[in-house]
């Protein structure tokens, strides 16, 4: 394995070290069981029909309606003036925490399979449907804004003074999912100076600390793609020929600027000068050092084998076998961007309900703002469109590269 970024403490890891699932994946059932024994990853095995029980199954009971429809508990009501709305938001908040729980079921099951040495074109399969599903989810959760707000901000004062200091800052599940996703506890916004644990209670807090110290799904992703067999085969050395071929990519567009008679001198100087202060971005991909460089300067968060693999396999989706890999690499970045409009979302949501003043765990609209400018654990992948080349560019690849058996493997 390649050198990368520990989740933990956003440091570079030793060669040879491996990441373990067992001990470190925090299981969501905590948040709602003090039992012994935890639900395995994945979904539950169905019964066996000699399991079944004799008594006929009723979907009510199924559901426990009982519970959930009861769950529902207005302060307003208890202060002897329910007011109408408060159900509304009790609801809408309740809705979001289910779907919360079921990203982390998703989660959970692609990064057991991910933490896996080697992952079968099968497994992939799996990933990428799971993914595929956790974006879905939270292309409703953005949809599901616009419900939230039908309560208008004057409505919403009728109640808001009751709930304090409770607030959709303490949302565990949610926290969980940022810190199993990749988010970095060091790239995170403070509220008042205070790390966003500091709002939960004591068993809460300790349990998103133990998710932030985990292996992540951004740590597992990476390890996949640093061992990517095909960078630097005996037959293709990927890097060199991607130099060569963007370098003469590059030369054209400097003569084409160069040569344009349309322009006048100063035109002329001021787009080359624009254009190789572009061109400044690919020595990193060029040099493991200066890539490295970056790593440590937090301006970058794949190791250099993890992103050339996810250049390579964006520029060679065509070929079958790399397929798979870029449909999920195409997922996470769509999980990710679906996360950063959720966050748009709920900041402007949070400015037009209560304007500049802060939430009730003192977070507001410029809180908001700025997690959905920094909160992108895969920018990486988003960086990746920098560096394509178009298909009349590219090194041809030899035949023999994808005869090798361990590509099915990666």
């Amino acid at each position: 394995m390649s050198q990368g970024v520990s989740h933990a403490t956003g440091e570079t890891r030793a060669a040879g070290e491996t990441l373990t699932a067992e001990a470190l994946m925090v299981p969501y059932v905590d948040l709602v069981s003090d039992a012994a024994e935890q639900a395995p990853a994945g979904c539950p095995m169905a019964a066996a029909p000699d399991e079944v029980a004799e008594d006929i199954l009723y979907y009510w009971d199924y559901l426990h309606l009982d519970a959930l429809l009861s769950a529902q508990t207005p302060k307003s009501a208890e202060r002897g003036g329910l007011v109408h709305d408060e159900i509304f938001f009790i609801t809408v908040h309740q809705t979001y925490e289910l779907w919360f729980k079921q990203i982390l079921v998703e989660l959970d099951s692609v990064m057991t399979i991910m933490s896996e040495e080697t992952v079968a074109e099968r497994e992939l399969r799996t990933v990428l449907a799971r993914l595929q599903r956790i974006n879905e989810i939270q292309r409703l959760m953005v949809a599901q804004m616009g419900v939230l707000e039908t309560l208008t901000p004057l409505d919403f004062l009728d109640f808001r003074a009751l709930l304090l200091p409770a607030s959709g800052f303490q949302s565990v599940q949610f926290r969980l999912i940022e810190n199993k996703f990749g988010l970095l506890e060091r790239d995170r916004v403070k509220v008042e100076g205070h790390n966003y644990a500091a709002t939960l209670r004591g068993d809460h807090a300790a349990l998103v600390s133990m998710s932030e110290r985990a292996p992540s799904l951004f740590d597992y992703v990476e390890r996949w793609l640093a061992r990517a067999p095909f960078l630097h085969a005996d037959e293709f050395d990927f890097i060199a020929r991607y130099r060569q071929a963007a370098t003469e990519m590059h030369a054209a567009g400097r003569a084409k600027i160069a040569g344009n008679q349309n322009l006048d001198a100063q035109t002329r100087d001021t787009q080359l000068a624009a254009f190789e202060r572009s061109l400044r971005k690919f020595e990193a991909v060029f040099d493991r050092e200066t890539w490295e460089e970056d790593v440590r300067e937090g301006t970058r968060r794949f190791s250099h084998e993890a992103f050339t693999a996810a250049l390579f396999i964006n520029l060679y989706r065509d070929e079958p076998m790399l397929h798979m890999p870029f449909l999920i690499l195409t997922a996470l970045v769509d999980i990710d961007e679906q996360l950063t409009l959720w966050r748009e979302r709920h900041a402007l949501m949070a400015h037009r309900m209560l304007g500049r003043l802060t939430g009730t765990a003192g977070s507001g609209y410029a809180y908001l703002d700025e997690t959905a400018k920094r909160y992108t654990p895969f920018k990486d992948l988003f960086d990746v469109s920098t560096y394509l080349l178009p298909h009349s560019a590219l090194p041809p690849l030899p035949s023999a590269l994808f005869d090798r058996r361990e590509l099915a493997l990666l």
